[in-house]
């Protein structure tokens, strides 16, 4: 089971990294034009950045914590962060009509569900 809970892990940083790179980096009117992207055209470009360092706050919190031994305990607390992230893009695409990309932060949110049960609960680090 750890080795399920650490591929999962690796799967969110990537996507974690991904989005939080695209949101930092990319200009909003291009992500705009994007699927997906429409919701930023109704928000802030501070805000779409905002959201962006802390998809890469993210990523770093689900990998380094564990692999450095110093505060793992930070594995499923981001875990967590990511399962409320996740609900509110699930309610942003679906205000949008989006019914694909809520599938697919559902995805995201059952993976971060099944990080932080089995981080916090049966398979800890060090435990």
């Amino acid at each position: 089971m750890n080795l399920a809970l650490w591929i999962a892990t690796g799967l969110l940083t990537a996507v974690a990294l991904a989005g939080g790179i695209s949101k930092t980096f990319v200009p909003k009117a291009r992500l705009a034009a994007q699927h997906g992207g429409e919701w930023t055209q109704d928000v802030g470009t501070g805000f779409v950045k905002s959201l962006g360092v802390l998809e890469i706050l993210a990523a770093i919190g689900l990998i380094l914590p564990a692999v450095l031994d110093i505060a793992p305990v930070m594995v499923p607390v981001t875990a967590t962060c990511w399962i409320a992230l996740m609900i509110g893009a699930m309610i942003t695409h679906g205000r949008l009509g989006q019914s694909r990309l809520v599938l697919l932060n559902s995805v995201y949110l059952a993976l971060a569900l099944f990080i932080a049960w089995g981080r916090f609960g049966p398979w800890p680090f060090g435990g």
